[in-house]
């Protein structure tokens, strides 16, 4: 699996690649595993700049069970307070609450309300996320692009195709 992925990511046609690791992937749990991804830079609470920007990633999800899962509410908010404020680009596995996190036809909201706070106290200009598979999108906010860049269909299979943004160069996040 681990290797497909990787095999994917080799094949896109991207100078820069960045992986931010699911709540699926508890073999990346472990920091001396984490070199089965060769073809991007893989985040995992750190951050790393490309161009200018400013990126950071954390796989950490609000669920019970999976990999990378913090489920304790106090323990999410210090989690999310570790993030640096100057950010340009933030990815996360989880999406924050109430942003692209409803599959349709479900009410159920499956976003990190620790992680909602943190994104409104730091305003990245992007912040991108997944995990909710078919809330799939893009919401702009003032401050903030929103993308849910899930690339899954029904199936499981990688059949979508990627959602692309493009940032003003000029406005920088504090």
């Amino acid at each position: 699996m681990y290797r497909d992925f990787n095999d994917w990511l080799g094949e896109l046609p991207c100078r820069y690649k960045v992986a931010v690791p699911g709540n699926h992937e508890f073999l990346l749990e472990d920091e001396n595993e984490r070199g089965v991804i060769t073809n991007a830079s893989l985040l995992v609470d750190s951050g790393i700049e490309i161009e200018g920007l400013r990126i950071w990633g954390s796989p950490m999800t609000p669920l019970p069970g999976g990999a990378f899962g913090m489920c304790n509410a106090k323990d999410r908010e210090k989690h999310w307070a570790r993030m640096p404020e100057a950010l340009d680009i933030l990815i996360t596995h989880v999406p924050p609450y109430g942003i692209l996190d409803i599959a349709p036809g479900s009410q159920l909201h499956e976003g990190c309300p620790e992680l909602l706070e943190a994104v409104e106290l730091i305003e990245p200009r992007l912040h991108v996320f997944g995990h909710v598979h078919h809330a799939r999108g893009v919401l702009r906010t003032k401050k903030t692009v929103f993308v849910n860049a899930e690339v899954f269909g029904e199936a499981g299979d990688k059949d979508r195709s990627p959602i692309v943004i493009e940032l003003d160069p000029i406005r920088r996040s504090k």
